[in-house]
């Protein structure tokens, strides 16, 4: 499965998911290439999904995200302080969740872009 959504800025971007979250850069584009977009793809390494965050810098698209665009990650256990204010010294803002599962099961923490990961505390089965 891949999700992709456009990113203001890859750079932040990449310092939330990776240095804030611990995704892996499973690839990036190396270089501009006239015509095409920049692209930061980021996941567990191995795994059957990956998150894709696009640019075009020469037509950028300002994400939209809403209330209700959210990332779950089922960690199986509360999250942590530590991993929270990692993820806010990487870029991102703890939130109210819009939705009352996400406050009563985790933690919902908005990326640079706006988008909300939610830090699960139960399990996917």
């Amino acid at each position: 499965m891949r999700l992709a959504r456009p990113s203001r800025d890859l750079a932040a971007a990449e310092r939330f998911h990776v240095g804030g979250l611990g995704l892996d850069v499973l690839w990036r584009t190396a270089g501009r290439v006239p015509g095409e977009h920049d692209l930061l793809m980021v996941g567990p390494p191995g795994a059957a999904w990956h998150l894709e965050l696009t640019r075009d810098p020469e037509n950028p698209l300002e994400p939209t995200p809403t209330v209700d665009d959210l990332f779950v990650v089922y960690l199986g256990k509360p999250a942590d302080e530590a991993l929270v204010a990692r993820l806010e010294a990487a870029g991102g803002s703890r939130v109210r969740s819009h939705n009352p599962y996400g406050e009563e099961h985790g933690v919902t923490v908005a990326d640079p872009d706006g988008y909300r990961p939610v830090l699960c505390s139960r399990v996917w089965t």
